[in-house]
């Protein structure tokens, strides 16, 4: 059975970007799901002097090695002032120092959404520029605007926003 890691670029307790990435990873068949939540794997602010003094943290290698024991990674993005939000940027940083092409290779379901109406689009473009040249495979993006009003427990509301929805989780599905 494969397996898909789940998890935000957020580290909100309530964070409407895990609920995504949560709620999506289980819409797929025949996986085995982890949702990885990034308070779990907590990590001093990025720098070169810190590096040198002290190393890489544990907490980096074990989240990249989630991602390398994965054959698939779901992530929706937290978007804070149009990019990455600190503490994503920040367990990127740790994990490129390990390896420049972190992501693997491993097929990505890319994702943002955030309350207004351009759902974490230019976050969602900033990554999908970037990850590629990190090992990302990105085989499908969705943006989810305004996610209070287009999102509940049974899924997206809005019918064609479900449609993009539904194609997005079928081009990752066929990728695993």
């Amino acid at each position: 059975m494969k397996k898909i890691i789940a998890f935000a670029g957020s580290n909100s307790k309530n964070s409407i970007n895990k609920t995504l990435a949560s709620y999506t990873a289980n819409q797929l068949n025949n996986v085995k799901v982890e949702v990885l939540d990034l308070n779990d794997f907590d990590l001093p602010l990025y720098g070169i002097d810190y590096e040198i003094a002290h190393g890489i943290p544990d907490n980096a290698q074990l989240f990249l090695d989630k991602i390398k024991a994965s054959n698939g990674i779901v992530l929706s993005l937290a978007e804070h002032n149009g990019a990455y939000a600190t503490v994503f940027k920040n367990i990127f940083d740790w994990m490129s120092r390990i390896d420049s092409k972190l992501w693997s290779d491993v097929p990505m379901l890319l994702m943002a959404t955030s309350p207004g109406g351009r759902g974490g689009a230019t976050v969602l473009e900033i990554a999908k520029g970037r990850f590629p040249f990190m090992g990302g495979n990105i085989v499908a993006d969705f943006s989810l605007p305004s996610f209070g009003q287009n999102f509940s427990e049974d899924g997206i509301k809005d019918k064609e926003l479900a449609e993009h929805f539904n194609e997005a989780v079928i081009k990752f599905e066929n990728a695993l």
